[in-house]
């Protein structure tokens, strides 16, 4: 794994902890100003849906599979599967990032229920 890679897999390992998941705050750290998201549930998310009280499942999370794909000098494709230790469930993930001014910010996410299958 390059440096880049390395840096930015531990940036979606963050959005996944607990107490970043529960932290409009911390949250906003890691979000671009322009985030948009696909959600598991079928929704469209936002930037300004968390702002306030719309704390993410803290459940332990773990990411399998993770690729990331360079789309230019400042922003890359991410694909990796999240197993829910606590529900069992695994979703299929992607992930757009936009290098900033202030480093590399969650631009576009998106959340698919998986199958099962094995992602690779």
């Amino acid at each position: 794994m390059g440096t880049l890679e390395k840096e930015i897999y531990a940036l979606e390992c963050s959005h996944l902890e607990p107490d970043v998941r529960v932290s409009a705050q911390k949250l906003g750290e890691v979000l671009d100003d322009e985030f948009f998201e696909f959600g598991s549930s079928g929704g469209l998310i936002k930037r300004s849906n968390y702002n306030g009280d719309h704390p993410l499942n803290p459940d332990p999370m773990e990411i399998k599979f993770f690729t990331m794909h360079e789309l230019g000098p400042a922003a890359v494709l991410t694909t990796y599967q999240v197993h829910n230790h606590k529900t069992e469930r695994l979703t299929n993930r992607s992930s757009v990032w936009k290098k900033r001014h202030n480093g590399w910010k969650l631009f576009f996410h998106q959340g698919t229920i998986s199958s099962g299958e094995v992602f690779e």
